[in-house]
């Protein structure tokens, strides 16, 4: 019995060492989002009014979940290092659409003082995946 023991601990600590990793790990956290997904051509706009949630990728990404299910993953071109998952995205546009020519300012959440900002990329889409035909 003692001897399993150290085994069971040995295999736990292994297992949480794996979900801690997947948890920090930004491009494990983008993975996870997209499983089962496969990626669009990229677009330089989505529509703002068709945004859903968005989701900011330590120092990777921003996730734009939409409306419709589909989920556009953007790698800014500029500023990425600055993407803290804490932080308030601010853009100021003068349309409709978020463009991958805009800016987005980063504000600290708890003390509301300015964190950088990114320039954006182009959106990946990842489409939900078709249904399965139900027989």
């Amino acid at each position: 019995m003692r001897m399993s023991l150290p085994l069971l601990v040995a295999g736990a600590l292994m297992l949480s060492t794996g979900v801690a990793q997947a948890k920090t790990d930004p491009e494990a956290r983008i993975a996870k989002m997209i499983e089962g997904r496969t990626a669009g051509a990229p677009v330089n706009c989505i529509q703002q009014h068709q945004i859903n949630s968005t989701q900011v990728i330590d120092r990777t990404a921003i996730v734009y979940k939409m409306n419709n299910g589909t989920i556009y993953v953007n790698r800014p071109d500029s500023g990425a290092k600055f993407l803290n998952r804490s932080d308030v995205l601010v853009t100021d546009t003068h349309s409709p659409q978020l463009c991958n020519i805009d800016i987005v300012r980063l504000v600290d959440s708890g003390t509301r003082m300015p964190n950088g900002s990114v320039g954006l990329g182009q959106f990946v889409p990842y489409p939900r995946p078709p249904r399965s035909a139900v027989r």
